[in-house]
């Protein structure tokens, strides 16, 4: 994989899932949940980071700006 999480070819496939890190993590029906269709685990966004504490706004994964924490750069994905 290229830098940033995309392959070689320049293709980005999506966030990369916590559990595999297959880049196949997406977005379900309900805000703040996410599926890997790699592995077929299940994440929900937290709006505290659970290494650092910090407070962040949850919103729908438009990238994976929002599932990082601004802080410390930690997932800010939980299993469910």
């Amino acid at each position: 994989m290229a830098e940033g999480g995309a392959p070689a070819g320049g293709f980005n496939l999506g966030p990369e899932c916590p559990g595999c890190g297959e880049p196949w993590l997406r977005g379900t029906n309900l805000a703040g949940r996410y599926r890997c269709v790699y592995c077929l685990r299940r994440y929900e966004l937290r709006s505290e980071c659970p290494d650092c504490g910090a407070h962040s706004t949850i919103a729908r994964m438009s990238d994976t700006a929002n599932v990082i924490c601004r802080a410390c750069k930690a997932s800010m994905l939980r299993p469910i």
